[in-house]
């Protein structure tokens, strides 16, 4: 028996060995102007592969350290079976009193938004943080700003942060896990699975992880019922996916189980480009053209001089106005020339209960209304509801429109620094004095 006890042992050591090691680094980081007042903790884990020479992959893991993630990272690396990653590891912040106590908590208001607001917390003040740090042999940490290389992970309220800082920033993080999350009606994280139905499909690779006793707290709902309604819509909108359903409850038990299964699943195929699926929503594959990116024109684009509030069907039977105030754009029904039954009729999407940002806006020839907002262009049917929601260029950046041209086979845009962007469609140009093909009541 202790001959078996010191084989086991030397085993186990063995195997310790082969696994790799890592440094972990700590840090602090305060003066926040995203979130103000908040102090943030984190470790930064640098495998001993990692030499400094190259940029690195990087790893992102919400609520800290979860799912012995550094120790599964050592053996996959070890292994040839991910590449050397950077791991950021981030507490949500706190502010607290001069005597040290918490006045508020801010991980809800973090993670559960479903605005773009985190991920731009981790590109202009979490990653250049990070960027400033050395190890204890004076490596700089160097991260590749390819997003095939970025992966993030949470679980719970960190489940939804991650999901949504990938979905708002696909240029950041290709590669997303998020284990019991939180898509329930905390705040907006129920319609979550719209935006994926109607959305653009994203270049990301994403796990899901719930089980069937999975309600936190009823009161907002199952949580794993919204999960189920994300699979539904992401195998809907075509995305790669993978997901594990069990009987199990609201914690970390079954992540940590599958945590490096789904860690090689996740970086299998690594360093390839992720691409986008085939979506299934009828608007979208229609005016879709695949691969197709926004682009400066090598013309000059002449574009419509200025909008108002208020644009018009192709044949001037029918006006739509913004309303101040409102998701919702009013119609009015034009007769001799007078504006007559105004009510409002086309149901905007926003996220995070927020007042949409509404720009410019066009018909097409078949009567769709092309709405530019900040959550993305919204393509209206004729009786005013939101059929697919197109990406807009530059998305780090909060752009204002000016105004925007539907072409035969284009639509352009242009903002207030005069910077045109065409991008191919299969979408024709509205004809004056031509009634679109009525589409029915619906």
């Amino acid at each position: 028996m202790k001959r078996f006890s010191l084989i086991l042992m030397m085993l186990v050591q063995v195997a310790a060995a082969l696994a790799g090691k890592h440094v972990m680094i700590s840090d602090t980081l305060t003066d926040s102007k995203i979130y103000p007042g908040t102090v943030h903790t984190l470790q930064v884990y640098v495998p001993d592969q990692y030499t400094g020479e190259q940029p690195a992959c990087l790893f992102v893991g919400l609520d800290g350290v979860l799912c012995n993630a550094p120790t599964v990272m050592d053996t996959l690396i070890s292994q040839g079976k991910m590449p050397v990653t950077i791991g950021v590891f981030l507490q949500p912040g706190k502010i607290t009193d001069a005597m040290g106590n918490v006045v508020r908590y801010n991980r809800s208001n973090e993670f559960d938004r479903t605005t773009s607001t985190f991920a731009e917390f981790i590109e202009k003040e979490v990653l250049p943080e990070v960027k400033k740090l050395s190890d204890g042999s004076g490596r700089a940490i160097k991260i590749s700003h390819h997003p095939e290389d970025h992966m993030i992970f949470g679980l719970s309220s960190g489940g939804i942060a991650a999901f949504m800082a990938a979905w708002h920033r696909p240029d950041m993080f290709s590669r997303v896990f998020s284990g019991v999350g939180t898509f329930v009606s905390m705040r907006g994280g129920n319609e979550v699975p719209m935006f994926v139905r109607k959305g653009e499909p994203r270049a990301l690779k994403v796990c899901l992880q719930d089980g069937s006793a999975d309600a936190w707290n009823p009161l907002f709902g199952s949580w794993y019922e919204g999960n189920q309604m994300l699979a539904s819509a992401l195998d809907f909108a075509g995305y790669k996916t993978k997901y594990d359903w069990s009987d199990g409850g609201h914690n970390t038990k079954r992540a940590t189980e599958i945590f490096q299964e789904v860690m090689e699943w996740m970086w299998e195929g690594w360093p390839a480009d992720i691409v986008p699926g085939t979506t299934q929503n009828d608007l979208l594959s229609k005016v879709l053209v695949p691969d197709s990116e926004w682009e400066k024109p090598d013309t000059v684009v002449k574009m419509p001089s200025t909008w108002g509030n208020m644009v018009y069907y192709p044949d001037m039977s029918l006006g739509v106005k913004v309303v101040k105030g409102s998701n919702c754009l009013n119609q009015v029904v034009v007769d001799d020339g007078q504006n007559m039954y105004e009510q409002p009729f086309y149901w905007l999407h926003s996220y995070d209960n927020s007042q949409l940002e509404i720009g410019p806006m066009e018909f097409d020839a078949d009567g769709n209304l092309w709405v530019t907002t900040n959550a993305g262009i919204q393509i209206c049917d004729q009786n005013g509801r939101v059929r697919g929601i197109i990406s807009l260029p530059n998305p780090a950046e909060k752009t204002k429109w000016k105004s925007i041209k539907i072409e035969d086979g284009a639509v352009i845009l242009m903002d207030e620094e005069q910077n045109a962007y065409a991008r191919p469609f299969h979408v024709k140009a509205p004809q004056g004095g031509v009634r679109p093909k009525s589409q029915g009541q619906g």
